[in-house]
Order: structure tokens, then sequence, then C-alpha cells
């Protein structure tokens, strides 16, 4: 009886090695620099610098038009990867979702047990995002496929009930369907934002979001500054920068302490200073100074600065990118696709995704 055990126990052991054996890894094994036009991602290729904005509401948007998702938090991208979609006849539902399961470790139920890395599950009819295929193409059987390190990173800081708006040139605004730096859409329900006019030297509407982590993003190209608290504009202006060089991708978080350079932009620099974080492309620079260089060459309106500094602690982060971040032009409206429970569902319900 003794040995039937050990043997089966042997057994059930070699089939669960053969089981992790069996799921492939796909796409690129780490991000590309922070500096990488998300244009120029090839297939398999992503870009993740979450410790850019490591607090807030974290919302998803994936174009089919495009291949491509970009992940947001407090309203500042902080991922874009390539991704495959539903190929004809298996087609990925445009809309706003919201992952209703997590499951670290899980195999498909309708399709002969494909695995299906870090799935997080949108609709109980079998759409998921997770680790998959990337020919640089859809050819999913609905889901959304992600290169396995980014699906994994992904899940790390996600949870149930996180945002996921899945657009097309035929169904979304343009700033939905080919998304920036600032998010397009709103952390709750999904709904496509108002695009910013830029006619406003200095726009400061605090109310808007009462509370919670402020991140600012700050674009060369775009000559602008804007502020999210929890996930929510709450100002922007415009910016004075002086010489063509471009900005390399940069990301600041406020520290406590006295600043060691000078800083106009501290809101007390006898007891705050600026602070690094690495980003892919730039790790080293992690815990260092502000470039003065930089500061110098950056004017923002005083009346900003100040309403700004009178609200930040410790924690606000800054991301300085070269890339443009204010969309041109809108298209049609959302559609809204329901996440409901099957219960909830008639039976003759269309099954779409790689299985549940």
């Amino acid at each position: 009886m003794r040995l039937v055990t050990v043997l089966g126990a042997a057994l059930a052991l070699t089939a669960l090695t053969v089981l992790a054996d069996s799921v492939p890894f796909w796409g690129a094994n780490a991000s590309v620099t922070a500096d990488t036009a998300i244009s120029d991602l090839k297939k398999g290729q992503f870009l993740w610098m979450a410790n850019a904005v490591s607090a807030g509401p974290i919302v998803m948007v994936v174009s089919i038009t495009e291949q491509k998702a970009y992940v947001y938090r407090n309203g500042i991208l902080i991922g874009a990867t390539t991704v495959s979609t539903g190929r004809p006849g298996h087609v990925t539902p445009t809309g706003v979702f919201t992952v209703l399961q997590k499951q670290k470790e899980h195999r498909s139920t309708i399709y002969d047990g494909a695995p299906m890395p870090y799935m997080e599950r949108l609709t109980w009819g079998g759409v998921a995002l997770h680790a998959g295929g990337l020919p640089g193409y859809p050819e999913s059987h609905g889901c959304i496929h992600l290169p396995s390190e980014f699906a994994r990173e992904l899940y790390a800081i996600s949870s149930p009930g996180m945002t996921v708006v899945i657009a097309d040139t035929a169904s979304e605004p343009t700033q939905v369907t080919h998304p920036g730096y600032l998010v397009p859409v709103s952390a709750v329900g999904g709904k496509p934002l108002e695009e910013d006019p830029e006619t406003a030297e200095v726009r400061w509407e605090p109310t808007a979001s009462s509370s919670g982590p402020i991140s600012i993003v700050l674009s060369r190209e775009s000559r602008r500054i804007v502020a999210y608290r929890n996930g929510i504009e709450i100002g922007s202006a415009r910016l004075t920068i002086t010489g063509d060089q471009p900005f390399s991708t940069h990301a600041l978080v406020l520290a406590e302490g006295p600043s060691d350079i000078p800083d106009p932009y501290v809101p007390d620099p006898t007891k705050y200073h600026w602070l690094r974080i690495g980003v892919p492309g730039h790790m080293g620079e992690a815990g260092g100074d502000p470039d003065p260089a930089t500061i110098a060459r950056i004017k923002i309106p005083p009346e900003f600065v100040k309403d700004l500094s009178s609200i930040l602690t410790p924690g606000a982060t800054v991301l300085v990118t070269e890339e443009p971040m204010l969309p041109s032009t809108t298209g049609p409206l959302l559609q809204v696709v329901d996440a409901d429970p099957p219960a909830k569902k008639h039976s003759t319900k269309r099954s779409f995704g790689s299985g549940s």
C-alpha cells in the first residue's frame, strides 16, 4: 500500500512538473527603455515603469486598432505593450469592462487546457487578459494576449474591479483608440474624458478631487504640465521651455529632508526635496537629485506653482517626458458592454475568449 502511495505521489509530481514546463514564455523578458516611443514597440515588446507612479487608481485601455494596450495609474501612463486580440470568428468585444476574477495559473476549459497564465477575467463568457501568443496581429479566440512578463507585472498591481476599456476605430473616440501619456478615460466606468482645449494659461480645480495621491506629468512636446489627484485632473498650466534639446524620460518623487540643490519647484526646500526614481534605461539614477540644467530650462507659471505646492506631500510623483500627451481629434461615442455573472444572463449568451 505504501509503495502504491509513493508511486501515486511521484506520478502526480511528475504530472505537475510536465504541466508547469508546458507553459510557454511569450514576448520580451524585460521592458524597453523609458525613452522608447510607444509607436516603435515591436511584437512582443513592452514598456513598464510602475515605479514612476506607485499609488492611485489603475485603468487599462486596449486598442484593437493599434494591437497595443496602455496601463495608467493615477492618470499617468506607467505601461504599454503589444497585444494580440481576437481573430475573425472569435472577435474581442469592445466596450467597458472590469476585472471580475484573477487566477495566476489558469487553463482553458474550452480549448483543451490551453495555458492562460496571469488570467484576469473580463466577462463570464470567457474574455480575459492573460499571457499568450503575440504574432503581431489578431490571432486569439477573443482574449487579449499579453507578453508573459508584462502580464506578470500587471497581475501584481491590479485588483478585481480594475476598469479595462477595449476600443477600436469604429466604436471609440480617437483619443481612446490612440492613447497618449494621459489617461483618456475615467478610471471608474471608463467614460471618455473631455479633451483639454489648451486654451487656458492656468487651470486649477482642486475640488474636482479632494483627496488621494498626487501625480504630475510634464511634457516638453506639449509644453504643458498636468496634475492628477486620485486619478482625476485637478489642474494644468502652459510651460515655457528654453532650448531645443529633448528631455529624457525621468520620474521624481517628493521626499522629506532639505534640498541640496536650488529648486524653485520644491514646496519648502528646508523640509522637502525631489528624488529621481529609476525607470527602464535610467535605473542607475534612482536616489539622485534632479538635473539643475533641466530645471533651469522649465518655467512654470508662479500661480500654478503656488497652488500645486500648497497640496504636495511626500510621495507625490512627477513624470517628465518628451512625448506629447494631449489628443487633438475626436470620434464616435463609446459602446458599453456589461460583465454580469452568468446567473443574470440567458444561457444562450455567446462565448468569447480562450475559455474560462
